[in-house]
């Protein structure tokens, strides 16, 4: 099976196990900070609390359970925490 549940700082999103972690969290209308998209800044970093996820590329520098949302794919459930407060867009909050 293909899907996969998210639960960012708490927030449970329905995923895939195919697209980048970041690619799902701007789908389901969250706004994660990011600059480069390809695993080579970090600032997409965020913590893995629980789960297991697949790096494709990763040049930045990451730490145990560190994930870089650009480059990951969750293998399973995952729960992740950003250090920071994650936005939803308004559009998906009304």
């Amino acid at each position: 099976m293909s899907q996969v549940t998210l639960i960012v700082n708490g927030q449970k999103v329905h995923g895939n196990r195919h697209e980048p972690i970041l690619v799902q969290l701007e789908k389901a209308g969250f706004k994660p900070e990011y600059q480069c998209r390809n695993g080579v800044c970090g600032a997409c970093r965020c913590t893995l609390k629980n789960g297991k996820i697949k790096h494709h590329n990763v040049m930045a520098f990451i730490g145990p359970n560190e994930v870089l949302s650009c480059s990951a794919t969750p293998l399973t459930d995952i729960n992740i925490e950003f250090v920071y407060q994650i936005e939803k867009s308004q559009m998906e909050e009304s």
